[in-house]
């Protein structure tokens, strides 16, 4: 692996999955190499599902590091969904070889005790190539991870809504009841829990 000069690590750090009712929120970390950019990088939001799929290897080929973080949906239970986001975020960094000097993550929030200085970036995933570079790998392994989901539970329809309570979701929760991957401190699985009907919109916990 090749290795830049200290001022050249910058790492794109973001996470896709936090309104889910189920599955993982998955966070990447991701230390591009100027000199072997990756073109038609953008918001993951914004990409279609076959260009995400086709940039993921072409990222992973030219960073220098990149490190993809799953945090379960009992870490999120345990933590809520927001220390565990922030949590994921300092996880996906640790892990990234060579190290960072510096990170830009998207959004408001910094997590604590990063091994790196850090700046946040609100709507960074559609200013910064490497914020691009990391929310396209958390989508495409969260959407990944999803599918392989369904293949266990697939009453819950984890294939299309990839866990976003929508209707579908919602009426299969009140059949079904939850399961192992729902999260339990998210308002409409927990009133699921106790018999009781969601209404759509609901899907963030406290």
């Amino acid at each position: 692996m090749s290795c830049l000069p200290d001022h050249d690590r910058i790492a794109g750090v973001d996470e896709a999955g936090r309104g889910p009712l189920a599955g993982p929120v998955v966070v990447a970390a991701v230390i591009l190499h100027p000199g072997r950019p990756v073109e038609g990088l953008g918001d993951s939001k914004r990409l279609s599902r076959a260009r995400r799929e086709a940039l993921y290897p072409r990222i992973v080929a030219s960073a220098i590091a990149w490190h993809v973080e799953f945090v379960e949906a009992d870490e999120i239970d345990a933590l809520n969904i927001l220390q565990a986001t922030l949590m994921g975020m300092r996880r996906a960094l640790d892990a990234l070889s060579p190290r960072a000097t510096h990170a830009r993550i998207d959004g408001n929030r910094l997590p604590a005790e990063l091994p790196c200085p850090a700046t946040a970036m609100i709507g960074g995933d559609g200013l910064d190539q490497a914020i691009m570079a990391a929310s396209i790998l958390a989508k495409v392994s969260r959407d990944r991870h999803m599918l392989a989901l369904h293949a266990l539970y697939p009453g819950y329809g984890f294939d299309r809504h990839k866990g976003y309570p929508c209707a579908a979701h919602l009426a299969a929760l009140s059949r079904l009841g939850p399961c192992p991957q729902h999260r339990r401190s998210f308002a409409p699985v927990r009133l699921a829990c106790e018999g009781r009907p969601a209404a759509v919109g609901r899907g963030q916990g406290p």
